[in-house]
């Protein structure tokens, strides 16, 4: 029970989102006691019906945006989406709860003057606290839903377009057509300058082998530009970043060491802050 209730849940800390729930909350109040009317208006004479039914929304209002806008805006910290959890949540929505009753019973009997308090009493005001506050459950419940399910798709779509690419191959020409290179684009690990020649450095078998073609890096780097995981990060590398084993800092830049590869791509100054973004 106790993980249960430490599990994380995002507080929604949207404050233009909130002054909309707010907003369309409070009108629903006046609505449900023009409908419904749980307190029984036929005791009050127009004009006290009138300051009753406004005022008991206008309460849950100022309620609702102290807690929800000004309390978040004030405590950012107490309010963090990253330290909020289920227990956190629920102790969140009984305050909200017993705020907005007690604003009710304060503005009832300041109104009316009516201080004899009995169980219906009670009852019928905790019942028009949980109106508000189980359309903020609600929403926020459909909130996440809706973020997840956007969520779910996008990660769908990723794994998708991942896929797509491993099974992708990528073809190097070379100026002498007998030493050009096809391979799958997922097997490359990376692509070393030399002179006017690159050395690929792939997969296959479980093996990493090198292939010498008669091309430049900037060639080669026209044939992967469309791969936002292959990146030239050197004037003399152009590497695979789901390729990298080990990355290790000095005072020129980065050094990326590769499985099975006895010596480290450099990243100079030029790349790093691209580089580290893609990271």
């Amino acid at each position: 029970m106790l993980k249960f209730l430490k599990k994380t849940y995002p507080f929604n800390d949207d404050l233009t989102h909130n002054a909309k729930i707010i907003f369309f909350i409070s009108l629903g109040v006046l609505a449900f006691l023009l409908v419904f009317q749980p307190i029984d208006i036929n005791l009050f004479s127009k004009k006290e019906i009138f300051y009753l039914v406004t005022g008991l929304a206008v309460s849950t209002f100022l309620v609702l945006s102290f807690n929800l806008i000004v309390l978040p805006s004030l405590f950012p910290k107490i309010f963090n989406n990253k330290g909020w959890n289920i227990k956190k949540e629920i102790i969140w929505d009984i305050w909200i709860l017993l705020a907005i009753s007690s604003s009710d019973f304060v503005f009832y009997s300041k109104l009316l003057g009516v201080f004899d308090i009995d169980f219906n009493f009670i009852v019928k005001n905790i019942l028009l606290a949980v109106l508000p506050v189980a359309v903020l459950i609600i929403i926020n419940q459909e909130r996440l839903l809706k973020a997840h399910l956007k969520s779910a798709q996008q990660l769908n779509k990723k794994l998708i377009e991942s896929k797509q690419q491993k099974e992708k191959f990528i073809n190097f020409e070379s100026d002498y057509k007998k030493d050009k290179l096809i391979i799958k684009l997922d097997s490359l690990i990376l692509i070393k300058s030399a002179d006017n020649y690159i050395e690929v450095y792939y997969e296959s078998d479980d093996l990493v082998k090198k292939q010498m073609i008669r091309t430049t890096l900037q060639k080669a780097e026209l044939v992967i530009n469309e791969y936002d995981f292959v990146v030239r990060c050197h004037r003399a590398f152009i590497v695979n970043i789901n390729r990298i084993a080990e990355i290790q800092g000095n005072s020129q830049g980065y050094k990326l060491f590769f499985k099975n590869i006895e010596f480290p791509a450099i990243v100079s100054q030029k790349y790093i802050q691209e580089f580290s973004k893609l990271i």
